[in-house]
């Protein structure tokens, strides 16, 4: 594990200390890594591709057939 040491303003600090806090966390170091993973989850979503988008419009324009139980149609259970 790598150790920093880093300055922050007193309203950051405050910040580290609620979310360690609210998520039982050990130190603000763990505060720290939390916020960033949480980061990266948000970042990383993967964007739909335009490809995909216009077939999923081009499905919901098709004719569907209503079902109301499925499991009795197709005999399941």
């Amino acid at each position: 594990m790598v150790q920093a040491l880093i300055e922050i303003d007193e309203n950051t600090n405050r910040v580290l200390s609620i979310i360690k806090a609210k998520y039982a966390l050990k130190d603000k170091g763990q505060a720290v890594e939390f916020i960033v993973k949480e980061y990266v989850e948000q970042e990383n979503e993967p964007e739909l591709r335009p490809e995909f988008l216009e077939k999923m419009k081009k499905i919901e324009k098709q004719k569907s057939i209503l079902v109301k139980n499925f499991a009795e149609r197709y005999k399941i259970g």
